[in-house]
């Protein structure tokens, strides 16, 4: 491997922080989401309720243990860190006229500790942690108002840490609006009578917020980087039916588009066809809004990992068939190394730029022993394999500069 490959891992502010009602923080969605688990969904309540356990509140208190969990990224070899700021840290209400300073301090506080171990700070802007005011009162990201407010969220946290933070990517799993429509754009779904198009407008606001952070950091000239996220929804064919593949090949484009507007600053024209045949009105697109998404494409792309999905044209947008040629968790997680390979090569022969694998992992159903240890031999054998690809891709020729591993347990 390259000497500069960037190893490390993967979290979210409202995955491990806690502390969330602590110093001046507001309410996120992510704090009126309640507790799931295999077979069980969760849910997200419109209070916080008295009976109902919201796990991100506690976490794992990373908001006060930070400095004892940083050493042990730094033993574990960690060179870099993906985490996210908490929006509703930094501007409770989200449309706050002025920032929280103490938010503002834990954060330098925790990238300080970062650095003095060695480790590259990268940060997700936006991670699933709206402020919930934004989504109540404007309805997420369906109203330019969010957007507004977003940028005044990106002037703050660029202006503050821009001699501490290099890589940033503006949002966590961009293209997740289909499966986690809540979680990426925070529109309530009683907010509109037609959610799906509603969640096309808002999805159009975050190219912009994209484009304007990318704006933002090459006007301040200090060496940081933008990347953008999508979860990998590259499919198979059922089969190689002439018909099958086409029925690939349309649901493959659909994926596509979010990292065409984000790494080529265009919508592809096949999104045109993917609107009509479902019945998606078309979303309010200024020319402003176009030049600025396509005069500031990102640096870099990155991507989540948790296996392949096989499509076929007997079934609806987003629904996939089982593969009986990779294996399954209990959770229907897929297990494919080899699809690794394949979707690497597949992004950078399409967009060309370095790529980091910045989430990849499987989820278990464990239990620690009498001695309270978990032994994971099938979690080492996962990853094993996965590098073993991981490598034969850069062998390809792909430019891959960083892995990430994650995953629930």
């Amino acid at each position: 491997m390259r000497k500069d490959f960037l190893w490390g891992g993967a979290v979210a502010a409202h995955q491990v922080e806690g502390g969330y009602n602590e110093k001046g923080k507001g309410l996120n969605v992510s704090d009126m989401m309640t507790v799931g688990g295999v077979g069980k969904k969760r849910q997200i309540t419109d209070t916080i309720l008295p009976n109902e356990f919201y796990p991100n509140h506690e976490a794992i208190d990373f908001y006060h243990h930070y400095k004892e969990d940083i050493k042990l990224f730094a033993e574990m070899g960690f060179k870099v860190f993906r985490l996210s700021i908490a929006w509703s840290r930094i501007f409770p209400n989200g449309d706050d006229k002025e920032p929280n300073e103490e938010g503002l301090k834990f954060y330098d506080d925790l990238f300080d500790e970062m650095i003095l171990d060695g480790m590259i700070p990268m940060v997700t802007i936006s991670h699933y942690e709206m402020p919930l005011n934004l989504s109540i009162k404007y309805g997420g990201w369906y109203s330019k108002k969010t957007l507004e407010s977003f940028k005044r969220f990106v002037d703050v946290i660029m202006e503050r840490y821009k001699n501490k933070v290099k890589y940033w990517i503006a949002f966590n799993q961009i293209n997740t609006l289909f499966g986690e429509g809540y979680n990426s754009l925070s529109i309530p779904y009683d907010w509109t009578d037609d959610f799906t198009s509603a969640c096309f407008q808002g999805l159009h606001y975050q190219f912009v917020a994209s484009a304007y952070a990318k704006k933002k950091m090459d006007e301040m000239n200090t060496g940081m980087k933008m990347g953008c996220m999508v979860c990998n929804g590259i499919s198979y064919p059922f089969n190689c039916d002439p018909n099958e593949v086409m029925a690939s090949c349309k649901s493959n484009q659909i994926q596509y588009m979010f990292l065409d507007v984000l790494c080529r600053g265009k919508y592809p024209r096949s999104l045109q066809r993917y609107m009509d045949e479902n019945k998606i009105k078309p979303f309010e697109a200024t020319k402003e809004e176009l030049d600025l998404i396509e005069k500031y494409p990102c640096d870099f792309l990155t991507f989540s990992y948790y296996g392949t999905g096989v499509c076929s044209s007997d079934l609806k947008p987003g629904e996939r068939k089982k593969n009986p040629y990779v294996k399954e968790n209990e959770w229907g997680w897929i297990n494919d190394p080899v699809g690794l390979r394949y979707v690497l090569n597949e992004y950078y022969d399409r967009y060309q730029l370095p790529i980091m694998i910045t989430e990849l992992g499987s989820g278990f159903d464990e239990k620690p022993d009498s001695e309270g240890k978990i032994h994971d031999d099938y979690r080492i054998a996962y990853h094993k394999e996965h590098l073993e690809q991981m490598k034969e891709a850069i062998y390809d020729g792909v430019e891959l500069i960083g892995y990430y591993p994650w995953g629930p347990i």
